[in-house]
């Protein structure tokens, strides 16, 4: 007798760019029957038009009634990040699982604050509070007994998955790693504020490449019985288009006000190795996505976007409106590299599979609470380390 597939029932928190991403990601589980529920939002015509297209039932704007609802087992928070842990935290106590896009946290302002924070507030404070919220939010998620799931799709691209199973069966030593996701600008209206996205380029962007190279060397220290920690972040850090003006920054859509546009962080491993992330907010041609895996036995180019599967050439855009090329990449006109299965190789699909098993099984995420913490712990020290011209160490005390 054929036994009952597994249910996971969930509830949508927010309904903008990326949570669409999670829907479509959750429509491709097998195995596991998945189902939304329910969506929430203050804006509803925009949260009205997500559930038509993915054919969930409720919709919302009270948090509360998701939390006071038994049938949810899971939230899935795809908020601005200022909004992450507060939800989170309120969610696990109502005895729900957890899903939190990236990043864990930041520094979004205090009471007293000069402003804007991006500029006044000196990053060794923003480094100093942000160790205690993680250390308080790290404890609390450990002793939970729901889990606490990190939407790092990185982790989960095919290529990155299979760079450490070749790691693990080889039981090689990766010696250096270079990562990069870069684009023209974010698609939020607040992502040139600190308070609301608690930094730039490197904390949206750079947030990628670190937890997957961060990943990869955890392979590394599993297979080899090694203890391998970061020991030092190095980082140079700007706004590279604050003096450009009118036409020269037509093609451009970021908005820094207090934030930076471009980031390059140095990570330097307790057994020497490296790793370097480079994120910014000037690329053209679409979001570039990529980790670079140096071992002492082999190297491994893992390249997420743009792909090399289909390429394109129109010499007009007619009919070709409401057609999907690549993120961030809205002309059609000449050669163009067009995303296919933009879930699979971007890693969403495999991401939230992982995440429906956990639940429906009771087993432990690729992706949790650790690499979160690891990840946003790193780019706050690459702030200061930028700030204060240094590198910063990593105090043991701060584990």
């Amino acid at each position: 007798m054929k036994s009952q597939m597994k249910t996971v029932t969930i509830a949508l928190i927010g309904g903008g760019f990326a949570a669409n991403f999670h829907a479509n990601a959750f429509s491709k589980v097998s195995g596991v029957q998945v189902q939304i529920k329910t969506l929430v939002d203050i804006d509803m015509e925009k949260a009205n038009q997500l559930a038509k297209k993915w054919d969930i039932r409720n919709v919302t704007s009270d948090y509360e009634e998701v939390l006071k609802d038994p049938e949810i087992d899971v939230v899935d928070i795809v908020l601005p990040p200022h909004l992450h842990l507060p939800f989170a935290f309120q969610a696990l106590n109502a005895g729900k699982h957890v899903i939190c896009e990236k990043p864990l946290t930041g520094y979004f302002g205090r009471e007293g604050d000069k402003e804007p924070i991006g500029m006044c507030v000196p990053k060794s404070k923003m480094y100093k509070a942000l160790l205690k919220e993680i250390n308080e939010a790290r404890a609390l998620i450990r002793t939970s007994n729901k889990k606490f799931l990190y939407a790092e799709n990185y982790i989960y691209s095919p290529n990155i998955a299979r760079a450490g199973e070749m790691i693990r069966k080889k039981g090689s030593k990766i010696l250096y790693m270079k990562g990069e996701e870069s684009i023209r600008g974010s698609t939020s209206a607040v992502a040139g504020y600190w308070s609301k996205t608690g930094g730039g380029s490197l904390i949206r962007l750079g947030c990628h490449p670190i937890s997957g190279m961060l990943w990869l060397k955890q392979q590394e220290a599993l297979v080899r019985g090694e203890a391998i920690t970061v020991e030092s972040v190095t980082a140079d850090i700007g706004c590279v288009t604050r003096k450009l003006k009118g036409y020269d920054k037509r093609h451009l859509t970021s908005q820094p006000v207090d934030v930076e546009d471009f980031a390059a962080v140095t990570i330097t491993f307790s057994d020497g190795s490296k790793a370097v992330s480079l994120s910014n907010d000037n690329t053209l041609g679409g979001v570039k996505n990529y980790v670079e895996v140096y071992a002492n036995d082999g190297a491994m180019l893992c390249n997420i976007t743009p792909a090399d599967n289909m390429q394109t050439y129109f010499l007009d855009q007619d009919g070709l409106d409401d057609v999907y090329l690549s993120e961030q990449l809205n002309e059609k006109l000449g050669w163009n590299k067009v995303f296919i299965a933009e879930e699979v190789l971007r890693g969403y699909r495999d991401q939230f599979q992982d995440f429906a098993e956990c639940i429906a099984y009771d087993r432990e995420p690729m992706s949790g609470i650790d690499i979160a913490y690891d990840t946003i712990r790193i780019i706050y020290a690459a702030y200061v380390s930028a700030e204060e011209g240094r590198r910063i160490d990593l105090k043991e005390e701060c584990e």
